[in-house]
């Protein structure tokens, strides 16, 4: 539906500010229910979300990926392992580095909280109409496109894994 009066000039400040709010917003979302569903810190999904994207990850990179000390990620990767979400092995390539893979369970932990989150993304989006979706889709893979630049990731790649066009 068109507006009946013009919209006003959005500042990058602004822009920022709004989406700032909307992460927060989404953080919240995304962490209701998640105790309940599953003992996994936050911390160690993050974990699990970098080894997923990246199968085969040695530890080195894991550590980048995720901000941390190689201390750190090898504690992080001894309570994965223990509790049956991980599996580390010798790379094939340089036998002195570890690769990570996720587990049976860790796919199954991974996959529980993204269909949780998912549902609750889905019950806000029940509340917003097919051109407000739209708008929000659109806008939201322009910011995903020019984060994925801004990082220095090739923006050709899929955005996501399980992200479809939408005609």
């Amino acid at each position: 539906m068109p507006h009946a009066f013009p919209l006003p000039s959005l500042y990058p400040e602004q822009v920022a500010l709004e989406a700032s709010a909307l992460l927060e917003m989404l953080d919240l979302l995304w962490g209701r229910g998640q105790e309940a569903l599953t003992a996994v810190p936050p911390s160690q999904l993050r974990a699990l979300t970098v080894i997923d994207e990246r199968e085969g990850v040695n530890l080195r990179d894991l550590g980048e990926a995720l901000g941390s000390t190689p201390p750190s990620i090898s504690r992080l990767c001894d309570r994965l392992e223990a509790a049956g979400l991980i599996q580390r092995s010798r790379a094939t390539t340089n036998r002195r580095e570890l690769e990570v893979r996720l587990s049976r369970g860790g796919r199954a932990v991974l996959a529980s909280v993204r269909a949780a989150r998912a549902s609750e993304l889905q019950a806000v989006l029940a509340r917003m109409s097919p051109a407000q979706q739209r708008a929000l889709f659109e806008g939201m893979s322009a910011f995903h496109r020019a984060a994925l630049g801004h990082v220095g990731v090739n923006d050709e790649a899929p955005a996501a894994k399980g992200v479809c066009d939408i005609a």
